[in-house]
């Protein structure tokens, strides 16, 4: 069983920054799990953020949606099984409730994007950003 336990969301002004936090407890292979932030607008369905996927090899690789690329940095660090967004330049429609979820590594940036591949997930924090 793997749980995932959001921090870090609030309320932030137009072009400030939040940085959120997911903590990943279960077994250790979920340090080469894909991680990824969903968020939800009320009354919408869950939008891809952003990833981190083990690629072998080469380690982490990130996945970024078009809303978030060049704005949200997505970071692993195993050594305290946490999972960061770093969310700079906040706009209002980022406003949400943001998830992280885990699921098996993915091989293209499309599955990464999916709800569908991920199985954990965790309960969600709060971003509000105002105008």
């Amino acid at each position: 069983q793997v749980n995932l336990v959001e921090s870090g969301g609030g309320l932030a002004q137009s072009g400030a920054s939040l940085s959120l936090s997911c903590e990943a407890s279960g077994p250790s292979y979920v340090r080469s799990y894909a991680i990824a932030w969903f968020r939800q607008a009320q009354e919408k369905e869950h939008e891809f953020v952003a990833a981190v996927n083990w690629d072998g090899l080469l380690g982490d690789t990130s996945v970024y949606s078009d809303s978030a690329k060049g704005r949200f940095t997505v970071s692993r660090d195993n050594s305290k099984d946490t999972i960061f967004l770093q969310m700079r330049s906040l706009k209002p429609e980022d406003t949400g409730v943001y998830f992280c979820a885990a699921g098996p590594p993915a091989p293209s940036s499309s599955v990464l994007s999916r709800p569908s591949n991920y199985r954990y997930w965790g309960q969600g924090t709060q971003v509000t950003v105002s105008s």
